[in-house]
C-alpha cells in the first residue's frame, strides 16, 4: 500500500505535513508506505531536525505549488508540475493507492475529476464530514461543500454514498439516513428537500428514517444526514466554531473536544475511482496523521470498489 501525501498544501505546508507525516508513520504496519509528494529539498533538512531517516519514505520531486487562493481549474492545467497535479497522476497511473493533501481544496476536487474520474453511474462527487454525537460515536453529513447546488437525484446518490461510508468506515451497521429540512413532517421544506423526499422514502437503497432538523445532527436520530453542499458547508463552519469557542471561553468539556478538526483529519472525496483525502487548510501534524490514516482505511475497506458496486 502506497498513500499520496501533498507535503506543500496547507497554511503551515511544509513542516506541519512533514511532522504529520512522521507520526503517520509510527501508526502504519509493515507494508503501508508514505509517499511524500512536493520540493524534496524542504522536506529533507525537517527530517533531519527530527532526527527521523528519512529512507523510511518514498519521495516524487515537484517544484510548483498550487497557493491556496488560486483558480482551481486553471492551477491543475497551468502548474503541471505542482503537488497536487502530479500526485493526481501518480493516483491515475496505479503508482500510488490513495492521495491526500491540506492544500487548494478545489484543485483538488477538480483534480479528482480529470485524472481517476467519476465513478459511472454518479451523478456528482461529495465531500463528507464526520458528525460527533452527544450519547458517543459518531455520524456523517453530507455534502459539506463540493456542490452548492444540488437536484433531488443527486440528494438520493448522496444518501447511497453516506450509507456505504457510514457502514464500512464507521462500523455503522444498516445505517440510519435522513434529509435535513426546516421540519420533520413530510411536507416540509423548500422546492429541492420536498422533492427529494419522496425519493428517499420509496428506496430500498438505504434505511430512510425521514426528515430531521437541525437540531438533531448531533443526536441518534440519523447516522447519515443528507444536504446539498451550500447548506452543509455553513453547518460544518458553525460546527467547527463551537470549538474554538470553547478555547477562547476557557471552557473544558468533553463532548465539545470531538469538534476538534484535527481528530478526523480531513474531507473524504466520495464517488471518484480512488481514495482522495482533503485536508483542512489549517491542518497540525496531528491532524495530517489521521487524515493519513483516514486514507489507509479507505483503502482497507475497499470503500471505492463497493461504491462502484452499488452503482453498477
Amino acid at each position: 500500500m502506497k498513500i499520496g501525501l501533498d507535503i506543500m498544501g496547507g497554511d503551515y505546508a511544509p513542516k506541519a505535513i512533514v511532522l504529520g507525516a512522521i507520526a503517520a508513520h509510527q501508526s502504519l504496519n509493515a507494508g503501508e508506505h508514505l509517499v511524500l509528494i512536493g520540493d524534496t529539498e524542504q522536506i529533507k533538512p525537517i527530517l533531519a531536525e527530527e532526527g527521523f531517516n528519512p529512507d523510511h519514505f518514498e519521495y516524487v520531486h515537484t517544484d510548483e505549488v498550487i497557493g491556496m487562493g488560486e483558480h482551481p481549474t486553471k492551477a491543475i492545467v497551468q502548474k503541471p508540475n505542482s503537488s497536487i497535479a502530479v500526485g493526481f497522476n501518480l493516483l491515475k497511473e496505479g503508482k500510488i493507492d490513495a492521495f491526500a493533501s491540506a492544500g487548494n481544496s478545489g484543485a483538488m476536487l477538480v483534480g479528482a475529476v480529470f485524472s481517476v474520474k467519476t465513478i459511472p453511474g454518479i451523478l456528482r462527487p461529495c465531500l463528507c464530514t464526520i458528525l460527533p454525537k452527544t450519547k458517543g460515536g459518531t455520524g456523517l453529513l453530507l455534502d459539506v461543500g463540493a456542490n452548492a447546488d444540488c437536484k433531488p437525484d443527486i440528494l438520493l446518490q448522496f444518501g447511497v454514498l453516506g450509507s456505504l461510508y457510514a457502514e464500512n468506515l464507521l462500523q455503522i451497521a444498516d445505517p440510519k439516513v435522513a434529509l435535513i429540512n426546516i421540519g420533520e413532517e413530510d411536507e416540509k421544506g423548500n422546492m429541492l428537500s420536498m422533492a427529494t423526499f419522496p425519493l428517499m422514502k420509496e428506496t430500498d437503497l438505504f434505511n430512510f428514517v425521514g426528515n430531521v432538523e437541525g437540531r438533531d445532527l448531533f443526536n441518534d436520530k440519523a447516522d447519515v444526514i443528507v444536504c446539498d453542499g451550500f447548506t452543509g458547508n455553513i453547518m460544518l463552519k458553525l460546527a467547527e466554531s463551537f470549538y474554538v469557542l470553547t478555547i477562547r471561553k476557557g471552557m473544558k468539556d468533553e463532548f465539545f473536544d470531538r469538534f476538534n478538526y484535527e481528530q478526523y483529519g480531513g474531507s473524504p472525496v466520495l464517488g471518484v475511482n480512488a481514495p482522495v483525502v482533503i485536508g483542512h487548510g489549517i491542518s497540525s501534524p496531528l491532524a495530517v496523521k489521521n487524515m493519513v490514516l483516514q486514507s489507509r482505511e479507505m483503502i482497507t475497506t475497499g470503500l471505492v470498489e463497493k461504491i462502484r458496486m452499488a452503482f453498477k
